[in-house]
């Protein structure tokens, strides 16, 4: 069915209209319910999962299928992608970055540095992690060896910047989990599940990397962020885009602690 979040027909009304009742403050009384919209193997969308849950935020979640999606959602979507945050059943807030500031903002506490550049490099290396995962993508797509490890190998580059800026942990920013380490968890997640089959993730080159990954994989707002079946759908994501890594799979199922880890 149509949620009501697209009963108004309106966008820019709604948000001018949002804009006079919140009277430019927003506070989380103000809030009265939020929806994710999702696809269950998304990391963007796993993103604000993270987020959500790290800050308690009631929330429910919508999957669709978005090889098919529903003429609903392409109509609420205005890039006709996942994640879409509704607000209040009529506002709508697209872009996994925004969303999570968003949730950021209408919660107790701060995930984001409050120096306007820490905060600024903050949101830089979140952004440099949305092309990590779009290299995870095409680690799943390439075809033939070669150009399989051509990807890891400028992959692991990019790690190698962002093992250079870490600081002592546990976290990115120090003591402090933050909206980097959102952005960045869902990353981990794959890396762990493909390493499985292939050497994606150089640990030993990328100390600071490799705890840091540990630490947000064992954190239950990471954990519970994945659908319970997310290492079997992953693993069968893989195989149906016939890449090269696909036929490195293995045969047999999953053994039952990996299915219990996500």
């Amino acid at each position: 069915s149509t949620p009501r979040a697209f009963t108004n027909d309106c966008p820019t009304c709604l948000i001018n209209s949002f804009r006079r009742n919140i009277d430019g403050r927003i506070g989380q009384r103000d809030i009265v319910n939020l929806e994710l919209i999702s696809f269950k193997l998304c990391p963007f969308v796993q993103r604000s999962v993270i987020t959500l849950l790290y800050k308690q935020a009631p929330y429910r979640i919508r999957y669709i299928d978005l090889a098919n999606p529903p003429p609903w959602f392409l109509k609420l979507s205005p890039a006709k992608k996942v994640p879409v945050l509704v607000v209040d059943d009529k506002h709508i807030v697209f872009e996994s970055a925004i969303i999570n500031e968003f949730v950021d903002d209408v919660t107790s506490g701060s995930l984001h540095p409050q120096e306007p550049l820490l905060r600024a490099l903050n949101r830089s290396w979140i952004e440099f992690g949305s092309s990590c995962l779009m290299d995870m993508l095409q680690m799943t797509l390439v075809e033939g060896e070669n150009g399989f490890q051509d990807i890891v190998r400028k992959h692991h580059d990019k790690l190698a910047q962002v093992e250079a800026v870490l600081n002592t942990g546990p976290f990115f920013n120090g003591d402090a989990f933050s909206l980097v380490d959102a952005a960045y968890a869902p990353l981990f997640m794959r890396l762990q599940l493909l390493g499985q089959y292939a050497t994606v993730f150089g640990k030993d080159g990328l100390p600071k990397m490799g705890a840091w990954s540990a630490t947000l994989l064992a954190l239950p707002a990471v954990i519970d962020s994945a659908v319970p079946d997310f290492a079997e759908l992953y693993e069968n994501l893989v195989r149906r885009r016939q890449g090269y890594l696909s036929t490195l799979l293995s045969d047999e199922p999953l053994d039952a602690s990996t299915r219990r880890r996500y």
